[in-house]
């Protein structure tokens, strides 16, 4: 069986291809040795893209299993082939040559650390805020219900963490699953996703389990990747819609207003720079 010590993976649902063809050359030219592009569309028209590299291998004919669940094909492929490191994508992300060098030799150095992230911006250089404490219903329910500015301006700032200023290494209880470098004894430790998550919150729920299985998961602003982030959710009532179904399940699996764990974690997050 192959040992391949760095393996990524791309789902995609009738992805823009050459959006999809940009994130896979980026994953093609750097040290991921294999790239799991795991396709839920109707038909394999994006299996083009899997003759860039024989880096690639394409799955197809799962069906539209959902977010977390087509990556836990990939991650389960990665952890059979005794793969040290696994990286999950968007394929909507660009990044350099030496971004996964980088977050290799810190993961290397630092093997308490099950996840880290490095500092993501948008295509025109501004920062994205996508480092955040574990959300309460008010975090993921209430601020998109209640018109009310200035609460809103207070929670996001809260919630996103903004008063660490995003330039140093930190912990952080939830990094955004759009770029998700994590250790592959963490992922078989937690079980990789939860399937019962078909589109978002998935990664509030990864991310949270990793933490509580005894790994860190780290913002490493030390490197950086672009994503062109378009918040579906904002924009469709169906997708709005999955949004809310996802935020009910992870309150009915973790607690809605009583959870010790959120209280505890987001307390030391915080005063990592709350001084």
């Amino acid at each position: 069986m192959d040992q391949n010590r760095i393996t990524a993976s791309i789902v995609v649902f009738r992805s823009d291809s050459e959006e999809l063809q940009r994130a896979v050359s980026c994953a093609v030219n750097s040290a991921i040795e294999r790239i799991y592009l795991v396709d839920n569309s109707p038909t394999d028209e994006l299996r083009r893209i899997a003759a860039l590299s024989p880096k690639i291998e394409y799955v197809f004919g799962q069906g539209n299993v959902g977010y977390g669940a087509a990556h836990n094909i990939a991650i389960r492929k990665s952890v059979a082939a005794r793969s040290k490191y696994h990286v999950v994508l968007n394929p909507d992300i660009q990044f350099g040559r030496e971004t996964i060098d980088l977050l290799v030799d810190y993961m290397d150095n630092n093997p308490q650390v099950g996840l880290v992230m490095p500092k993501v911006v948008y295509p025109d250089g501004r920062l994205q805020y996508l480092c955040k404490l574990l959300p309460s219903p008010l975090d993921l329910i209430g601020r998109r219900f209640i018109p009310v500015e200035s609460y809103q301006r207070k929670r996001n700032h809260k919630f996103e963490m903004r008063a660490s200023g995003y330039a140093t290494e930190m912990n952080v209880p939830f990094l955004s699953g759009c770029f998700m470098f994590l250790s592959t004894a963490a992922l078989d430790k937690v079980g990789g996703f939860d399937d019962a998550f078909f589109m978002y919150c998935e990664d509030i729920d990864l991310c949270r389990r990793v933490g509580m299985s005894g790994f860190k998961t780290v913002y490493y602003p030390a490197t950086e990747i672009v994503h062109a982030h378009k918040k579906e959710s904002f924009k469709s009532k169906a997708m709005l819609k999955v949004h809310i179904r996802s935020a009910v399940r992870y309150f009915n699996k973790w607690g809605w207003f009583f959870d010790k764990y959120r209280w505890r974690v987001n307390r030391h997050a915080r005063r990592q720079y709350d001084r």
